[in-house]
């Protein structure tokens, strides 16, 4: 009788198919991300001064948002609060000529929803120069 202990074999793990996996992974996960995109549409954002900039160009158009949600074209009331209103307004006013600026002025109360359907309106009929009117605060 032989009662002599036995030799165990220390057990091993294999670690390289593991990184293989993982490295694989890691490239697939890389390769098939989506990267941010940058906005298509250029906003120049205001900066405040000493005296308001008075614009250059007579034929601007000043889209105003009231605190209701409810727009105004060069301080004419529209019928209603329509994307497609104020759509049709902007392009009976400019007609063909998109070059013209058009600044947002926006109540302090307007919801931002209201703003951005604006500025999305106005881009989308091809504006190039959008402004975003902008008060000065004196004290504070």
């Amino acid at each position: 009788m032989n009662f002599s202990p036995r030799q165990h074999a220390e057990p091993e793990i294999n670690l390289i198919s593991l990184v293989d996996v993982v490295l694989l992974l890691v490239v697939f996960f890389m390769v098939s991300s989506t990267f941010v995109e940058e906005g298509r549409l250029k906003v120049q954002l205001p900066e405040a001064g000493i005296e308001p900039l008075r614009p250059a160009v007579s034929d601007a158009i000043v889209v105003t948002v009231t605190a209701r949600g409810a727009y105004r074209v060069n301080e004419r009331d529209l019928i209603n609060n329509s994307p497609d209103t104020l759509s049709a307004a902007l392009v009976k006013l400019a007609g063909e000529h998109r070059r013209a600026p058009v600044t947002i002025r926006a109540d302090a109360q307007a919801s931002h929803q209201s703003v951005v359907t604006a500025m999305d309106v106005i881009g989308r009929l091809g504006f190039a120069q959008i402004n975003i009117a902008t008060l000065h605060e004196e004290g504070g």
